[in-house]
């Protein structure tokens, strides 16, 4: 960890010193890249912290603008929303703390086990050369200077690898959790998150309902509508024909049946559409189990829900299943798929696995984008893993309470 530290010490200095010459019109160019430097030195620590010691340090930055202008009016916008985020204050006091007492701390906690096997090497006869180059050499509290005294180093290094078993991962801990206390968003920062969140759901959720609504116009409009127009000149013919040319009046009540057939089929694939009636009837276990077995690839389904969710939570999850399940079967030439559809801890959790090529990402304008902002809708996260070669693993999660209105199995 001591060169984590000396990194801690670098960007301090640098990004202190970038600050202080902003107003010679340097820093402005300076201070970005070493900010994101020090933002990526703190993300680093976060990922220590979750894989070492199952500490979770939440991300508390702002957003940046994605259409930032370039040149110097840009840079000088980049620094400012930089410098005005808490965030990048608070990293730099982390930067000073992570240097002094987070160092101190971490240097205690990987210090007991080489300390200990330290007794058993002065043990070893290695005590002979140190004590004729200086004299007694202490150990601990135990003075090295026969081989007698050496043997003894052996009980108290194996009693500092014991105490370093027990008291090094709560050091390593206590580091990260001093650490968290710095890099984690304050209340205040979590709630302006919250509300840029909701801002940005409700948004979306706005976006949403007018382009399905525009869909269910065009579709009405290009579908249903257009052959039910159809029929009815067809059947204001039919009153012109019926009785000097009763077989050309059978002919069109004939196409205009078929008309009135597909009209219905189309409405019905419409609402289906809009909310599947097994959906509504049966539940989600059901409605999903319904829809994969129209799916072109074979999907193993494992649902354990022991009610319900509310209405709009579980047609947002089905429709984000429906989504995930039709862009594998299109473009990850997967054989085989698995979906797992369970709810604990209060979350609804989907798990979506297949055994296709891998490479799937969230892009903007994707479909798994558009999942994702319906997904924020109800403050639900969507999750991605999908390395080149595969398999693809797409997970979702939406916080919510089942109900007793009919089990979802």
């Amino acid at each position: 960890m001591s060169w984590l530290a000396l990194v801690s010490i670098i960007l301090s200095v640098l990004t202190i010193l970038s600050i202080c010459f902003i107003p010679l019109g340097v820093g402005v160019f300076t201070t970005p890249p070493l900010i994101r430097a020090v933002r990526a030195h703190a993300n680093q620590r976060r990922l220590l912290a979750a894989t070492w010691a199952d500490v979770r340090i939440q991300l508390p930055y702002r957003p940046l603008p994605a259409d930032r202008r370039s040149g110097v009016t840009g840079q000088v916008e980049l620094c400012t929303l930089l410098l005005k985020d808490p965030a990048t204050w608070r990293d730099l006091l982390w930067l000073q703390i992570d240097m002094t007492a987070g160092y101190v701390i971490a240097l205690l906690a990987f210090a007991f086990m080489p300390y200990g096997l330290e007794g058993f090497v002065l043990a070893a006869g290695v005590w002979q050369p140190i004590v004729d180059a200086g004299g007694t050499y202490w150990y601990a509290f135990l003075p090295i200077d026969s081989q007698w005294t050496a043997l003894l180093a052996v009980p108290v290094g194996a009693g500092f690898i014991a105490a370093g078993t027990a008291v090094s991962p709560l050091l390593l801990r206590g580091h990260f959790l001093l650490s968290r206390a710095f890099l984690d968003p304050t209340p205040h920062m979590q709630l302006e998150q919250r509300v840029r969140r909701l801002t940005e759901t409700r948004h979306d959720a706005v976006d949403t309902s007018a382009a399905e609504l525009r869909r269910i116009e065009r579709d009405l409009h290009d579908g249903a509508q257009a052959r039910l127009v159809a029929m009815g000149m067809s059947l204001g013919t039919v009153e012109a024909l019926i009785e000097r040319d009763p077989a050309k009046a059978k002919e069109l009540l004939a196409a205009a049946r078929t008309n009135s057939a597909e009209a219905l089929a189309e409405l019905r694939d419409l609402v289906r559409g809009i909310h599947p009636p097994v959906l509504a009837e049966r539940g989600l276990g059901d409605a999903v189990r319904a829809l994969t077995l129209r799916m072109a690839v074979d999907v193993e389904v494992d649902v354990d829900l022991a009610g319900r969710p509310e209405e709009p939570v579980e047609s947002a999850a089905y429709f984000a299943i429906s989504e995930v399940l039709t862009n594998a079967a299109k473009h990850a030439g997967a054989s085989r798929m698995w979906l797992d559809l369970h709810h604990e801890d209060g979350m609804l959790r989907i798990a979506v696995t297949d055994d296709g090529h891998g490479g799937a990402e969230i892009t903007p304008g994707g479909g798994l984008s558009g999942v994702e902002r319906r997904l924020g809708t109800f403050d639900g996260v969507l999750a991605v893993s999908s390395p080149t070669g595969g398999p693809t693993m797409v997970t979702m999660e939406i916080p919510c309470t089942l109900s007793a209105r009919g089990a979802a199995r």
